[in-house]
């Protein structure tokens, strides 16, 4: 019998399982919030995430919920869990990504290496963080960021003024995060698949580059990387997995420190722009790997088939003739580039795409993958690290 696996969300993520479902002949449902959504390829429902009864009604189809967001609330996810569907990962661990408070008390509990934090509801809470740490914070709303939105480098109070107001506070949690401004030598990712049996699979470490915090670039395997910083950011990412009790594909986003130490910046628990590479760029990439993991089957080899593979994200891009010309442009001038469109209209700054380019040479395969994204209409290339 065809396994049936439905997706919260139709974004580029829920468009990405698709080759992947249709391989291992999974019949793959999603629930949109709107009509020709990037997912709207495959058999789509289109509803509201936050009514139970809309998502009741779409959940007693399919084997096993999956999500291409985490912003279905709580109680959504109690009533799924109470009516006997399966939810992957489930309530209790998908909070850790919906919070970020919650997940700094728990990774704080399981003695987990991350930056100096607090919460705070008031200015003179921010003002008194900030004294303490040098006059300068990162400030994020605990719920419902994404993509750079949601964060605040600041120096004073007042720069936060419009989040401490009752109405926004209440709407993200009653509590803002403060964070210690890291002085990070760069940024990491470790992702790993885990299943409801418990078995595991960790996937490369890798780089990222951001602009404007959105990811633009992701070298795999993370270059110049040393035993101690991987062995401490796959045992971050395995304690996570098996002590949140996950299910599918996480992503712990990592600052290295200049003196060697791996510090837990965010968590993602379904498949992640970091791990866009690994799609081509290993046996078993993100998305096929989280439908075995929700699903319970038994998960893919994530070596990798190449030395190196750059991912380049296409942010802003082009519409209509641009867009075709600019293609044929880009496969013309780097054939070896695996292109990924994600069905969506140009925006200054957004997500329309991403390039993989695998090879031996890592200074090379990061000039053809940037080479590529450029001719596609990439508005960040440029601004990248030399």
């Amino acid at each position: 019998m065809t396994l049936r696996v439905g997706v919260i969300g139709a974004g580029q993520l829920a468009r990405m399982m698709t080759p992947a479902a249709v391989e291992l002949d999974i019949d793959l449902r999603v629930f949109a919030e709107a009509a020709g959504a990037s997912a709207s390829l495959v058999t789509t429902v289109v509803g509201d995430h936050v009514d139970a009864e809309q998502v009741l009604a779409f959940a007693r189809d399919v084997d096993v919920i999956t999500f291409d967001h985490e912003h279905v609330p709580q109680t959504v996810l109690a009533r799924l869990e109470a009516d006997g569907v399966a939810v992957r990962p489930g309530p209790a661990a998908l909070r850790h990504a919906q919070d970020k408070l919650v997940m700094r008390r728990r990774v704080a509990e399981l003695g987990l290496g991350q930056p100096d934090w607090a919460a705070a509801s008031d200015a003179a809470g921010v003002a008194a963080f900030l004294a303490a740490h040098g006059g300068r914070a990162i400030v994020k709303t605990p719920r419902g960021g994404y993509d750079g939105h949601g964060v605040r480098l600041v120096t004073a109070a007042d720069q936060v003024a419009d989040w401490l107001a009752d109405d926004v506070l209440a709407a993200v949690g009653g509590e803002l995060l403060l964070e210690e401004a890291v002085d990070f030598r760069r940024e990491l990712s470790q992702q790993i698949a885990r299943r409801p049996s418990g078995q595991t699979a960790l996937w490369p470490l890798v780089a990222s580059e951001q602009v404007d915090g959105v990811c633009a670039e992701v070298i795999a395997p993370a270059p110049d990387t040393t035993p101690a910083v991987a062995e401490q950011a796959a045992r971050i990412a395995m304690t996570l997995a098996e002590r949140l009790d996950v299910t599918g594909v996480l992503a712990v986003e990592l600052f290295e420190t200049p003196d060697g130490r791996v510090l837990v910046n965010e968590l993602a628990m379904r498949p992640h722009n970091s791990g866009h590479w690994n799609v081509d760029g290993t046996v078993t990439g993100q998305f096929e790997q989280h439908l075995r993991a929700v699903l319970d089957l038994p998960l893919g080899a994530t070596d990798p088939i190449a030395p190196c593979t750059v991912m380049v994200n296409v942010l802003g891009g082009h519409d209509g003739v641009e867009h075709e010309s600019d293609l044929r442009a880009a496969l013309a001038a780097v054939p070896e580039a695996k292109v990924h469109w994600y069905g969506k209209t140009y925006r200054p700054g957004r997500k329309v795409g991403h390039v993989n380019v695998s090879g031996d040479d890592p200074a090379q395969v990061r000039a053809r993958a940037r080479q590529a994204a450029r001719l596609l209409g990439s508005e960040v290339v440029d601004r990248l690290s030399v």
